[in-house]
Order: C-alpha cells, then sequence, then structure tokens
C-alpha cells in the first residue's frame, strides 16, 4: 500500500487513520483487540486517540482508549508495526504548560510507550499564549517524548498566528491539521485553513470523516435513529442535505460497487490537502471495509457530483 508524507512531521502514513475513540467505549476489549490485530494484518499504519477519550460517558473519566490501546500494544508486541497519535487540550487545564506536561505522562503511561508519534493539541485554547504552548511542546520534542505536534479544531488565523510565533521564537512548529471533514461537514476545513495547510505544507488527517456514521446510509428515517446513542448527532442530517447527497451515493455505489462509507471517505481521501481521513470500526468486518476504501478512486465527474449535492 502507498504511504504518503504527513506533512513535514518527518512521518508517513497509509492514505487511511484508525480512529480509536470507539476503544473502551463501544468496542470492548474483545472487539477493540479484534480490530487492531486485523488492522495489523492489513499493514497497518496510524491509530488516532485523545486522552479526553471518552470521558462523556457514565462513569468514564477520559483515557479509557489510551489504556484500552496500551493493553494491547503490550500483549500484541505490535509497537513497532503503528504510529500512535494523541491529543491534550479538551481536558480541564485545556493547554497550560503544567497540564501538557502532565496530560503526556498520562498519555505514556496509559498506552505503555516511550515515545508518542504525533502529539495534537486538541483544540485552541485562547487563553494560552502560542508561545507558551509550543514551548511546552518543544520540552517534549527536545525529550524525545513526542516526535512531531499537530493541531486540532485551530481556526485558519489561530492557526497562521501560531505557526509565525514558532518561526519567530524558535520553536516547534505543528507540522500536521486534525479538522471536521466530511461530505456534509466542509465549513470547517474549505477555505481558508485548507489554503493555508497546503502553503505552509501540513499533513492534514480529518474526523468525522463518515459524519458520525450517517454516510454508511445506515440512517435514512427518523426511525433508523430511535434509540440510538448517534440520534441526535445525525438527526440534523435527515432534515438537511443528508438525503441528497445519499442519493447521489446510491448512484456512484451502482456504477462502483463500492459501499456507502468506502465511498465517503474516497471523496474526503480526493480533496486538496488531504492526506488521510480517520474513521473507526466497531468490528472486523467494518474495519475491512472502511480499510478498503485506500483503494477506491472516484472519478472526477463523481466527485464533482458528490460535492454539488451538499454546497
Amino acid at each position: 500500500m502507498t504511504v504518503k508524507a504527513l506533512g513535514r512531521s518527518g512521518l508517513s502514513i497509509r492514505p487511511f487513520v484508525l480512529g480509536g475513540n470507539v476503544f473502551g467505549m463501544t468496542a470492548g476489549r474483545d472487539a477493540s483487540f479484534a480490530i487492531l490485530d486485523r488492522f495489523v494484518e492489513r499493514g497497518g499504519g496510524m491509530i488516532d486517540t485523545a486522552d479526553v477519550y471518552s470521558a462523556w460517558v457514565p462513569g468514564h473519566k477520559g483515557g479509557e482508549s489510551e489504556s484500552m490501546i496500551g493493553a494491547w500494544l503490550r500483549e500484541s508486541g505490535a509497537r513497532d508495526k503503528v504510529l500512535i497519535a494523541t491529543k491534550v487540550g479538551m481536558m480541564p487545564g485545556g493547554l497550560r504548560p503544567d497540564r501538557i506536561r502532565e496530560a503526556v505522562q498520562g498519555s505514556l503511561d496509559r498506552l505503555g510507550v516511550d515515545t508518542i508519534d504525533l502529539y495534537f493539541a486538541h483544540k485552541d485554547d485562547p487563553d494560552v499564549p502560542h508561545d507558551e504552548v509550543l514551548g511546552a511542546f518543544a520540552e517534549l520534542v527536545d525529550a524525545g517524548t513526542v516526535r512531531a505536534i499537530g493541531a486540532s479544531n485551530y481556526s485558519a488565523g489561530r492557526l497562521a498566528d501560531a505557526l509565525r510565533v514558532a518561526d519567530e521564537k524558535g520553536l516547534p512548529r505543528f507540522t500536521a491539521m486534525q479538522p471536521e471533514l466530511n461530505l456534509l461537514d466542509r465549513a470547517q476545513y474549505e477555505g481558508a485553513l485548507q489554503a493555508l495547510c497546503i502553503a505552509e505544507g501540513l499533513g492534514v488527517v480529518t474526523y468525522f470523516s463518515l459524519a458520525s456514521g450517517y454516510l454508511s446510509g445506515k440512517y435514512r428515517s427518523i426511525d433508523d435513529i430511535g434509540g440510538r446513542a448517534r440520534g441526535p448527532r445525525v438527526k440534523p442530517y435527515l432534515d438537511g442535505k443528508g438525503p441528497a447527497v445519499l442519493a447521489v451515493m446510491d448512484l456512484i455505489a451502482g456504477e462502483t460497487g463500492a459501499t456507502l462509507s468506502q465511498i465517503a471517505l474516497a471523496w474526503v481521501a480526493a480533496q486538496p490537502g488531504i492526506t488521510a481521513p480517520i474513521a473507526s470500526a466497531t468490528s472486523v468486518d467494518q474495519l475491512d471495509e472502511i480499510v478498503d476504501s485506500e483503494t477506491l478512486v472516484l472519478t472526477g465527474d463523481q466527485i464533482a457530483a458528490l460535492t454539488a449535492a451538499a454546497p
């Protein structure tokens, strides 16, 4: 499988990143280990997680995903077969330097690794100056605790400011960006942020690439979301451009033989500046389906039809 440089991070990844948000949440130990084992069998790549996954679940406190991945790494001995990306900034304390130092040690301990390959600022913290945030990340890079740093949920203006401060003060640059992007949610990335990432040579990996599962085609009516945990998140798509997009996807599925999930991920992968979409799986079969999106190449006409379906 072809790999792509992740911007100027020094890392190279496949055009698919496995999302770890479900591990320890909707995927228990057996399912998580089976999915991760199969991911390595399929050639591995990057696994994306965060210290906050899954603090929103009653009884959870955050770190459940990292702990599950760490348990699997210890049992499988597969550390050298995968890259690990995790994040800091969503938990109390935000991106304060002392919080970053505390959080990275927690992530290292839960993951059971000596080095995090890619460490993201999970969201912008306007209360902490860029030089303080980047200074804390510099300590981690210098110590060998972190190989490269990235940003998630930054506006184009704030990301540009952070890159400028890094250059002016000789601090590490963000070399990767993680925005929301899918056929139905394009505003965060398209436009100024996309142009900046391309101009500055940032690698881009996207979250919610399947629109919380809506673009898999599972949720076509209000009856389909009844009692589902994702129901409140998916319902706006039913009321908006979602049905029109699924109609175009159905046509392309007939032309290509691909599933809707594969089409959705292939569209993201084809967008300018994108290195890879992130998607998660709760079963081995689901993993095989979404990993197969790597080999789906949409025609220019198909990409244009999908893009036009939800302007």
